[in-house]
């Protein structure tokens, strides 16, 4: 089974950082709270098996302190919400990704769209 061994190094890195902080963290500890065997998870973090489903990655990205959506793209995987979101309103989610990025909309402009909205949701509540 081909891995992804960007991922597994990234889940390795922030196991060992957490251990550091909370040094009984050990890779068994870690596999037993998500419900992994400690081989497959070293497997996981050495590339020789691919990362896990994209709910055990977010569940991860949890108990190491880490952006769920930075592990999510290191798998090469996408937040299962979010393709959720774009099943209820296909036509009108693909439109609106397309145009943003045909028109070149950068992180910021995204950012800054995503806090009006927001502000917005707070100012009708």
């Amino acid at each position: 089974m081909a891995g992804n061994p960007k991922f597994g190094k990234r889940i390795r890195e922030l196991r060992e950082a957490k251990k550091r902080t909370d040094p009984a963290f050990s890779l068994r500890q870690f596999a037993q709270a998500m419900g992994f065997s400690a081989t497959f998870l070293s497997k996981v973090e050495t590339g020789e098996f691919n990362p896990p489903k994209p709910a055990n990655i977010k569940r991860m990205a949890e108990l190491l302190g880490a952006d769920p959506y930075e592990l999510l793209q290191l798998a090469e995987k996408a937040d299962p919400e979010l393709v959720e979101m774009i099943k209820e309103q296909p036509k009108e989610m693909a439109d609106f990704l397309r145009t943003a990025r045909e028109r070149g909309v950068t992180p910021e402009q995204l950012a800054g769209f995503t806090r009006t909205l927001q502000s917005r949701k707070r100012r009708e509540s």
